[in-house]
């Protein structure tokens, strides 16, 4: 819901380009797969989202450009579609029509501009950099990333799961996602074919921001869910590890922040925090904080028409800065 809230604080920048995207896997577009559910904001915040394979030879955008067969056609449907809308608008209690209008307002928008399309379009990018990122799913989505804040997008979040290059493979003991449990996976045979891809494709995503700038207007946030267990569990003799809330790590770089430390610890068994314990909330204040967004004296009304505070508690973290 986080991004909601972003695309809500910002409804009124407009660059030509969604304010927040999100990148996922075919079949994976759906909001609540990963929590990307805008709750009581309202479906005018949920992302423009960009499912498939984007190293894939037939990789596109959808939406980006009108049916040449329906395109003169065009004005006059939407002639009509106002029509309509104006005959149901008064017992628009659900604010459902309001979503449509700022849907299709969206849409002629995104139709109707060269630029949003040259920015989904990684084939402007030259041969060796896209291999540098790497041709396959983490690589190809870390540069489209790239593209997207560059041509002025907010909120951009790519979601890694499998990372096979196209018409690739998973090896025997690997599994899908980052779902590493023994019943999935060998955690470490996984970790052998996952990991590469995802150093390349991090690694030159940051070093990308810094080459072109970038580095101050972008906060770059690599995370997960949650940590995993400290120690490893077996299922048929095969080791893997569990869903640990306790703990864990996140990278954090560009935005013009101090780098090259570490923030806070754990026990010696990585199961609890030890010093300078955080919440993703800390984590947030620090993202609001950079975006310009008044966290501490923010709220949206809810359903019943409470104000909600975007963050109940939670301070930017400090050393950042």
């Amino acid at each position: 819901m986080v991004g909601s809230m972003v695309a809500r604080a910002r409804q009124s920048v407009k660059v030509g380009l969604p304010n927040y995207v999100a990148g996922v896997d075919a079949g994976r577009q759906g909001i609540d797969v990963f929590s990307f559910g805008s709750a009581y904001l309202g479906p005018t915040t949920h992302p423009f989202t960009v499912p498939g394979d984007p190293a894939a030879a037939n990789f596109e955008v959808r939406n980006l450009r009108a049916n040449t067969q329906i395109e003169a056609q065009l004005p006059a449907r939407l002639d009509l579609l106002r029509r309509l809308d104006g005959a149901n608008v008064q017992a628009d209690a659900a604010g459902t029509m309001n979503a449509m209008d700022t849907y299709r307002q969206r849409a002629l928008g995104l139709l109707n501009s060269d630029a949003t399309r040259r920015a989904f379009d990684l084939s402007q990018e030259p041969r060796r950099l896209r291999e540098r990122y790497g041709i396959h799913r983490y690589g190809q989505r870390c540069l489209l990333a790239r593209r997207l804040v560059e041509h002025g997008a907010t909120f951009v979040t790519m979601v890694l799961e499998n990372p096979s290059p196209p018409s690739g493979s998973f090896p025997a003991d690997v599994t899908y996602n980052w779902d590493s449990h023994a019943v999935n996976c060998h955690i470490f045979t996984d970790s052998k074919f996952r990991f590469p891809f995802y150093d390349r494709a991090v690694t030159a995503l940051i070093e990308d921001l810094y080459a072109r700038g970038l580095d101050r207007r972008v906060l770059l946030i690599v995370t997960g869910e949650f940590g995993r267990t400290p120690r490893l569990s077996y299922s048929n003799g095969r080791p893997g590890r569990d869903h640990w809330p306790q703990a864990m790590s996140v990278l954090v770089s560009g935005g013009g922040i101090r780098t090259g430390q570490v923030v806070g610890s754990t026990n010696s068994r990585g199961e609890h925090p030890k010093d300078r314990p955080m919440t993703p909330n800390d984590l947030w204040a620090t993202m609001f904080r950079h975006l310009g967004i008044d966290y501490a004296h923010t709220a949206f009304l809810d359903h019943t028409g409470r104000p909600m505070p975007i963050l109940p508690y939670g301070n930017p973290i400090e050393e950042l800065f």
